[in-house]
């Protein structure tokens, strides 16, 4: 089997068109993008990443360049769940979640896609494969946009192909967001499946009292109504609310998603490859979801998380990400009625524009 010869660290700061704003992160004029890439001694080369949305970047690419690297070198590249225990217990005191298990996700996506490549696969085939076509939703960072500028960006995404729509809540009053729910509702007409986003904003009274104001508009799920860590919450908000609840982005491994879907505190488990631990974890958690029969959707990184739910029977929807890399990938994700496609290019199939990359390094 082939060694792990080198690790590359990349560190970036991609500016974004406009500055984004949700209800809890504040002003993102720009995000954080973090690579890694792994050679094998026959010189096969895999790619992974992960993102912030603008700060404590520089920890995760210190971790990749410093921390990982005596860890793995060395390390038959195809024993990706041996390697991922050894870093994970290696890191562990000093970081558990947070820089670390970011750091982490961006090896381990970086290590299936050289197992691929040299498999000669495309990533969700060597997964298993499912169906190729994702269902796929748009979603906006849009809080603080008027509702004609929020209906202008739906019909920008409708133009583009997506036949599902997330919009931001967690403004200072509720009746504001009720009124925006309401706009959306009836610009897309009954039935087109829409979703809304909360950021973690409310209280969890507030969260059943905005739920309840929004079984109205018949909402595919509410996201992240409350913090991550009120699992009990969540439970309440289930119970209480009267409409679907996704949560995940901020949950950084298997074991919290556990204490989620066993406490019946969420509809549509959310984990996201880059920061939950990568596709090891990622599959894990979709395959702990199906055994309750919940479906799982996911979070940013689009241009990955495609293989990974084309590979899952229990997948719901795609979410393709504000914080996009069309400008420095080869082949951006692809649309085909409201569904995205999983690119049969192998490995992950995501080429970086290297050099147009090297111009934003942080």
């Amino acid at each position: 089997m082939p060694r792990i010869s080198t690790i590359e660290t990349g560190f970036y700061r991609i500016p974004l068109p406009v500055t984004l704003s949700d209800s809890m992160h504040g002003d993102m004029a720009a995000f954080e993008l973090i690579t890694c890439r792994i050679r094998d001694a026959d010189g096969a080369e895999g790619v992974g990443y992960t993102y912030t949305v603008g700060r404590n970047g520089g920890a995760v690419a210190d971790i990749l360049k410093r921390e990982i690297p005596p860890l793995v070198e060395g390390r038959e590249a195809d024993d990706t769940e041996a390697i991922w225990h050894q870093v994970w217990w290696a890191l562990h005191y000093g970081g558990r979640g947070g820089p670390a298990v970011l750091a982490l996700s961006a090896l381990d996506i970086a290590l299936w896609d050289l197992k691929a490549r040299r498999a000669q696969l495309p990533l969700y085939r060597l997964l298993g494969g499912f169906d190729a076509r994702v269902p796929c939703y748009a979603g906006g960072i849009d809080l603080d946009l008027s509702v004609e500028a929020l209906l202008a960006q739906t019909d920008g995404n409708l133009s583009k192909g997506f036949r599902a729509i997330k919009m931001k809540a967690g403004r200072p009053d509720l009746k504001s967001d009720v009124a925006r729910v309401a706009a959306m509702r009836q610009h897309l007409g009954d039935g087109f499946p829409l979703m809304v986003d909360a950021n973690m904003k409310w209280t969890v009274e507030e969260a059943i009292r905005a739920a309840r104001a929004f079984q109205p508009y018949d909402l595919t799920w509410l996201e992240e109504p409350i913090i991550p860590d009120d699992v009990a919450g969540h439970t309440r908000i289930m119970q209480a609310g009267g409409v679907p609840i996704a949560a995940g982005e901020n949950l950084r491994s298997l074991w919290e998603f556990k204490n989620y879907i066993v406490a019946g505190a969420v509809s549509y488990p959310e984990p996201d490859v880059t920061n939950c631990g990568g596709v090891s974890a990622f599959m894990k958690i979709a395959r702990l979801s199906e055994a309750f029969n919940l479906p799982v959707t996911s979070h940013g990184a689009h241009d990955v998380t495609v293989h990974l739910l084309a590979a899952c029977p229990n997948r719901s929807y795609l979410e393709a990400h504000g914080f996009g890399l069309d400008k420095f990938i080869e082949h951006p994700l692809v649309l085909q009625d409201g569904l995205a496609l999983a690119p049969d290019r192998i490995g992950h199939g995501i080429s970086f524009d290297w050099d147009g990359l090297a111009k934003l390094s942080a």
